[in-house]
């Protein structure tokens, strides 16, 4: 039997993520499971906002997004990111969201979504910074990026580098706290947006990183007949940490799966898609 990935979602009070299937099926993400799926056929467009594409486009093995263009269009016309919401009526909060030593950025996602966008992004701690308007709180994030030189995107491949070499609880707080104070301090923050005391989050537990070891390499993308197979260690963000029979820790993007059809392989069955040895700095090479 073939399924179809949803990628993963991160249910609010939930102590681990779950892989989503198209259907409402899910498989929770523990660690020491097992896992194995072999792509088939072609990569097929998603679609946009719940809705088939028309045509059933391939697309990319590569891509992160399973859409094709006019799809990607469709689904970013109704995007916050993409500024074409100003009337939006929620109320917005503005984070500030730590990945690693030295890697902090700003953001913002509606409050009724709790902290699913940080669990999304594999953010290993964050805080709360403001609430309100959606627009007061676009403004607040783009002081931050222009007085306090914050980033609104952090590299994945800069992320997964992290998460093996974290320090300890005291200090990845800390990091936060203080830019959380730089930022209270600016003068020109929008009148509408309600300043919110500093509050660690730490998602260490819950993706699982204690202790976690170097990946050797990072899945590229799926082919026909590719497989994946592994034990889980750890799942931060989209991406899974499998430990593999034959290549060590290797990370995959659930991203990747999308708009696959996939079927069950054997956990011991290794992994035969393209990959990047990270290591090496391979970025170019073919199988692992």
């Amino acid at each position: 039997m073939a399924w179809r990935c949803a990628g993963i979602s991160w249910p609010r009070g939930a102590r681990t993520g779950v892989l989503v299937w198209e259907g409402g099926r899910v498989s929770p993400l523990v660690a020491g499971k097992a896992v194995g799926f072999r792509a088939e056929g072609e990569r097929r467009c998603v679609g946009a906002r719940g809705n088939p594409c028309p045509v059933g486009a391939v697309v990319s093995g590569r891509a992160t997004q399973a859409r094709c263009a006019e799809c990607a269009r469709l689904d970013r016309a109704h995007s916050v990111a993409a500024d074409t919401m100003a009337d939006d009526p929620r109320t917005y909060r503005v984070y500030l969201a730590w990945f690693g030593p030295g890697m902090l950025k700003v953001g913002i996602t509606a409050e009724e979504r709790g902290p699913a966008r940080l669990l999304e992004q594999g953010a290993v701690v964050f805080s709360w910074l403001g609430r309100g308007p959606l627009m007061a709180a676009r403004r607040t994030e783009e002081l931050l990026r222009t007085a306090l030189g914050v980033p609104d995107r952090i590299p994945y491949a800069a992320k997964r580098a992290a998460r093996t070499a974290l320090p300890g609880a005291a200090e990845r707080s800390a990091e936060v706290a203080e830019l959380h104070r730089r930022a209270l301090a600016l003068p020109e923050w929008a009148q509408s947006l309600e300043r919110m005391d500093f509050e660690a989050v730490d998602h260490t537990g819950v993706f699982g990183l204690d202790g976690l070891e170097p990946a050797s390499a990072v899945v590229r993308e799926l082919v026909d007949g590719g497989v994946v197979a592994g034990e889980l260690v750890a799942a931060a963000g989209p991406d899974l940490h499998l430990r593999t029979a034959g290549e060590g820790i290797v990370v995959v993007d659930t991203r990747l799966m999308t708009g696959w059809s996939l079927t069950a392989a054997e956990p011991t069955a290794g992994v035969s898609v393209p990959m990047t040895d990270v290591r090496a700095g391979d970025v170019q090479g073919g199988l692992f």
